[in-house]
């Protein structure tokens, strides 16, 4: 199973981005996925996640109001819809597959990870 995440970059703040995820080598459409971050200095974090159907979502508080999470089980991908940006946004960014068919916030329930792709948000 392979997790390609793209789209980052240096936006200034209050600027948008969005994040892509191409995922291959299993059944999308059967899986949760989710986003996480970390920062410089600091544990990863959960983002964001949506079931396999993309009814289901949460959002870590902080970006809530200001991220989307998507998904196109057409394409086998995973967008994060980023507006307002904010300094505090600035960290790579992982997609991961999760091992059931629901949206979770926690690390241990997704079994594949992307690359990371990173997000630099200049104030």
């Amino acid at each position: 199973v392979q997790l390609q995440a793209s789209g980052g970059g240096l936006v200034q703040a209050g600027g948008s981005l969005r994040l892509s995820c191409a995922t291959s080598g299993r059944t999308f459409s059967r899986y949760g996925m989710g986003w996480f971050r970390q920062a410089p200095g600091k544990e990863r974090e959960f983002v964001a996640t949506v079931s396999s159907s993309g009814v289901s979502t949460i959002y870590t508080d902080s970006v809530k109001g200001r991220f989307a999470i998507s998904r196109d089980n057409a394409k086998n991908t995973v967008y994060l819809q980023m507006n307002s940006l904010k300094s505090e946004d600035t960290a790579v960014y992982f997609c991961a597959g999760s091992r059931s068919s629901g949206s979770s916030v926690l690390a241990s329930m997704y079994a594949y990870w992307g690359q990371g792709t990173l997000v630099t948000v200049s104030s």
